[in-house]
């Protein structure tokens, strides 16, 4: 398949820049599968289409506060550092821009309480950095530091946590697992009270998550990688759930990267690794059995993971109705259930 085959119209004004209150007010399209039907509902009947017997698999990610704004010691030039991965105590490869002012052996300071020397540049064009700070790194950087929000949100998020789930509590992510948004700890309970189980599993989204497919072929794409971990609470929960006819319903294309890379080697046990497992048509799910998860960017990875799950007409043909009945789009956006 080519890569213009997952495009779509998408109106500027339908892409979300700010959250909804309360969370579980943002819209839901259900897509059936079996009889290729859609139904506009709210999120808050999600419920209504969950069974006794089934889970939910969520990812608890947390995202980092990982956008700093340096100055650089000798110059007072400012640079914008994104935090992207851990490779040592307080060493951290990084985007930088504008990238020319940080070069190795540069110092920048973030306010009195933190600092970093440039290391190295990576074959990419990523700096290595090491920080220095009084006490503790991550409390320092979370008072510093600003989330990094999707290039497409360009208004500010007053409130934090608001791009956090209400369960996020594995830091290590620079973006969020934007289908877990939409629900508060008292819906969470209410699902609960119906029967259905939730486990957790932790992928930590890398901002690879919005890079474009550039390739016309799409099997020509290369996928960023991620690390997930499977806890055997939770392993023990979704071969449970198969063996007593439930279904396994994951929350986002991060929890369904997870387990699928994951089910790729056998039966799910406690696992913990790096995925590059890109899906899109023609792919055959070996674990999930249901999918919630927002509206995603015409072209992207994403949408044909949707594609895979869903079939592409089907899909297509939904990402149509959401434009024609102003869904909200993308991080912030209206959520789709998938049976």
């Amino acid at each position: 398949m080519k890569k213009s085959d997952f495009y779509y119209e998408l109106p500027q004004e339908l892409i979300a820049q700010t959250p909804v209150e309360p969370r579980t007010s943002s819209r839901l399209l259900v897509v059936d599968k079996q009889n290729g039907t859609t139904a506009d509902k709210g999120f808050a009947d999600l419920i209504d289409y969950l069974k006794p017997g089934d889970c939910l698999i969520m990812n608890d990610t947390r995202v980092l506060p990982a956008r700093i704004f340096g100055t650089r010691r000798d110059t007072g030039s400012v640079v914008e550092f994104v935090l992207l991965k851990e490779h040592g105590h307080k060493v951290w490869e990084c985007l930088a821009g504008p990238g020319k002012k940080a070069k190795p052996g540069k110092i920048f300071d973030f306010g009195d309480e933190l600092s970093c020397e440039v290391l190295d540049v990576t074959e990419g064009g990523n700096r290595i950095v090491e920080f220095k700070c009084d006490g503790v790194f991550y409390d320092v950087l979370d008072r510093v530091g600003q989330m990094p929000l999707p290039p497409y949100i360009t208004e500010k998020l007053d409130d934090k946590e608001r791009y956090q789930t209400v369960y996020s509590r594995e830091l290590g992510s620079a973006a969020a697992p934007t289908a877990g948004l939409h629900f508060t700890k008292e819906y969470i309970e209410k699902i609960k009270e119906k029967g259905v189980n939730v486990g957790f599993v932790t992928l930590h989204v890398g901002l690879g998550t919005f890079r474009p497919v550039k390739v016309d072929d799409i099997t020509d794409h290369k996928m960023h990688s991620e690390h997930y971990f499977i806890p055997q609470k939770t392993a023990d929960l979704i071969n449970e759930t198969k063996r007593n006819g439930g279904r396994v319903i994951c929350v986002g294309t991060t929890s369904c990267r997870t387990l699928e890379s994951a089910a790729s080697k056998g039966e799910i046990t406690e696992c913990s690794d790096d995925t590059e497992i890109f899906i899109y048509p023609g792919y055959k799910f070996k674990c999930m059995d249901a999918l919630i998860t927002n509206f995603h960017l015409p072209e992207s990875t994403l949408i044909m993971l949707v594609s895979a799950f869903a079939g592409y007409d089907l899909t297509m043909s939904a990402y149509n109705h959401a434009v024609a009945e102003k869904y909200r789009f993308f991080s912030f956006g209206d959520a789709m259930l998938i049976l």
